[in-house]
């Protein structure tokens, strides 16, 4: 468990390929909100119960299956709206573009009922998400920020010291390295990262030791 300023964020590692989901709550409040439960719905659930914890609504960077196939287990446990930015619908919906049928052997999709679009500040469990569409890994792919406290969810786009692949259905790397100098580096240097894989790091740190900054 780490404790930002005023939003609690416990960090669980789910899934074959070692995706970072977080659960997220404000301070004094038992509304929770969960960021890309890739796999083990139920035991990303049971934690959240032990917590005390409602599930308010589940935000997916994007559509591919490690950061999605959690979402049917933990909403049928917990309940909760499902959230993608609107340019994912397709990728996330076809077994054949997210990762499952080619990576994985087998076809899963998933059709969120909410979506987001770029620029837009979802308010759900007390928290102000800004949504930044942060193409490349995937064409519909974005981020979750946090502005009050300084705190990026970048899914795939940013890993420290590292990027995203592109080398799958709608990446492309032009369009990362844009999304990572022109949207994600530009944020204040204190910022913190909190990707999809990997350990969390900030943005001054990536300006100075990212190669592809």
């Amino acid at each position: 468990m780490t404790d930002s300023r005023q939003v609690r964020i416990k960090q669980m590692v789910v899934g074959p390929v070692a995706t970072n989901c977080y659960i997220l709550n404000r301070e004094r409040s038992k509304e929770a909100v969960v960021i890309d439960p890739g796999a083990s719905g139920g035991r990303i659930a049971e934690e959240m119960k032990k917590d005390g914890l409602t599930l308010s609504a589940v935000l997916l960077t994007h559509g591919h299956f490690d950061h999605y196939e959690g979402v049917p287990e933990l909403t049928a446990a917990m309940g909760g709206k499902v959230y993608i930015l609107d340019e994912e619908m397709k990728l996330i919906s076809d077994s054949s573009m997210n990762g499952s049928q080619g990576l994985m052997g087998r076809g899963s999709a998933l059709e969120p009922e909410c979506t987001v679009s770029d620029g837009e500040v979802l308010s759900v469990a007390g928290m102000d998400f800004k949504v930044i569409h942060t193409p490349g890994h995937t064409y519909g792919g974005c981020c979750y920020y946090l502005e009050d406290e300084g705190i990026l969810f970048a899914g795939d786009t940013i890993f420290m010291e590292s990027i995203g692949r592109t080398d799958l259905p709608t990446g492309n790397m032009t369009q990362i390295l844009d999304s990572i100098r022109e949207k994600i580096l530009k944020l204040p240097e204190d910022t913190r990262i909190l990707p999809g894989h990997g350990p969390v790091t900030d943005v001054g740190y990536e300006r100075k030791n990212n190669p592809y900054a």
